[in-house]
């Protein structure tokens, strides 16, 4: 595993493998769990699952097959599980914490993994995937995997190992919101890693009303990306759209304007060029699998187990449709399976090459990216109901350059592995969003 991850450089990015898809058990970016936890990635001696749903059964028996059965593991998770709740007195080298949400509703969504190595060293893992069996057969799930990132000298300057993308700090100040004191010891041990070989920015959202501030600018949600795009992101033409792509979708508004353009739009258009000249909302893209896609699956109306939107929440916003596109991933040889990977991307087409890309827990919903409040008489406050976290892969950062090259190499850079086929597929007249009432019909 350890030569599969340094072979897919700059980008570290992969999707699970399909089960039931042969060719992906032998593609150079597809994983395994049990690949994840193998030895040659480092002798693991403890672990963090932070996630929403765990069978911990299922996660153990993983740990066993790596021989890390015995070795502590922290388990911070979002939805409710009877196993989990004693499990401190049949496995005690398992704590397991619920993560309590301020709000009704609220989703503690994020999937992160932290392993730490006996050497000293560590490794941090942004994935879309539960950690249970459904979630890692037949669903198409992306992961980032970090370098492996070793111990500060001792003595060493508490700013170094920093990231240039500022990694280190965020994800730092992310950990400290679950108020833990669980994670203080993970905390201090990122503190003390150098994490100078990352090359992504990490992109969290958390629970509450959250400012801008003088020092970070907007901390966390659609406008922290927005914040990053403006500093960081090259260009882009008005006319290139924004890729949103999830496995849910979230009460959108009325219409396109409520919060997709007010919010979302209006954050993940922006880039660096110099502000004064008049900017257009750029096109609106969401990629979410039809009714025909989930009959299509390897599961086939089964495979729609991992999409939860509803017909009540679409028949409440008929205007989404326009804006849908299907869900192909041929050149993955994963059409068939359900996309339950959340990404969001500007790509152009004729110049094969896109802006930047997110990999992240985050579906398409206010609760998860955030929603500015319209008073216009008090600052703004971004409201988030959720937590998540996923990665921002910006060129500068990653290849040097303006932009990263797609569908071919260019100059000895490979082409960003994106997770669907391009160009996309609108749906015909004839096609609808999956709705997971057709499960219960």
């Amino acid at each position: 595993m350890a030569d599969k991850l340094a072979a897919a450089a700059p980008y570290n990015m992969f999707l699970t493998a399909i089960t039931d898809s042969k060719p992906t058990h032998k593609e150079p970016l597809s994983v395994t769990l049990q690949e994840i936890l193998d030895e040659s990635m480092g002798e693991i001696e403890s672990t963090v699952q932070i996630n929403f749903m765990v069978d911990i059964g299922w996660l153990l028996g993983h740990y066993y097959f790596a021989g890390i059965l015995d070795k502590p593991l922290l388990v911070l998770y979002g939805d409710e599980s009877p196993e989990l709740l004693g499990i401190g007195k049949f496995k005690p080298q398992v704590t397991a914490i619920k993560v309590n949400m301020p709000t009704p509703f609220a989703t503690s969504h994020t999937k992160m993994m932290l392993l730490g190595y006996a050497d000293g060293s560590m490794r941090v893992v942004i994935s879309t995937a539960n950690l249970y069996e459904d979630d890692w057969h037949n669903r198409t799930q992306g992961l980032w995997i970090s370098p492996r990132l070793d111990p500060l000298p001792e003595g060493a300057d508490t700013a170094a190992g920093e990231s240039p993308t500022g990694f280190k700090q965020d994800l730092m100040l992310y950990l400290v919101e679950y108020k833990l004191t669980q994670l203080q010891p993970w905390i201090a041990r990122i503190r003390k890693s150098d994490f100078s070989a990352i090359n992504v920015f990490f992109i969290g959202s958390v629970p509450g009303g959250h400012r801008e501030s003088t020092t970070r600018g907007h901390p966390w949600g659609h406008a922290r990306l927005g914040s990053l795009l403006a500093k960081h992101a090259a260009p882009v033409d008005d006319r290139i759209p924004v890729i949103c792509q999830s496995s849910s979708i979230g009460s959108l508004g009325a219409n396109v304007q409520t919060w997709i353009q007010q919010d979302v739009l209006n954050s993940l258009r922006k880039d660096s060029s110099p502000l004064g000249r008049l900017r257009q909302l750029p096109p609106f893209k969401m990629i979410y699998p039809s009714f025909g896609n989930v009959a299509s699956s390897h599961d086939g109306m089964l495979g729609g187990g991992c999409l939860p939107y509803s017909k009540n929440t679409n028949d409440k916003q008929p205007w989404l449709k326009s804006y849908l596109q299907q869900w192909k991933s041929s050149d993955r040889y994963r059409s068939q399976a359900m996309p339950h990977i959340k990404s969001y991307t500007r790509f152009n087409l004729e110049e094969q090459c896109a802006y930047w890309f997110v990999l992240t827990s985050a579906n398409l919903s206010k609760a998860a990216w955030g929603s500015f409040n319209k008073n216009s008489n008090i600052q703004p406050i971004l409201r988030i109901a959720n937590y998540e976290a996923g990665v921002l892969f910006l060129p500068r950062f990653v290849t040097g350059e303006d932009t990263f090259p797609l569908v071919n190499a260019r100059d000895g850079i490979p082409a960003f592995p994106l997770p669907y086929d391009v160009p996309l597929t609108p749906y015909g007249p004839d096609d609808t969003p999956f709705l997971m009432d057709y499960l219960h019909t």
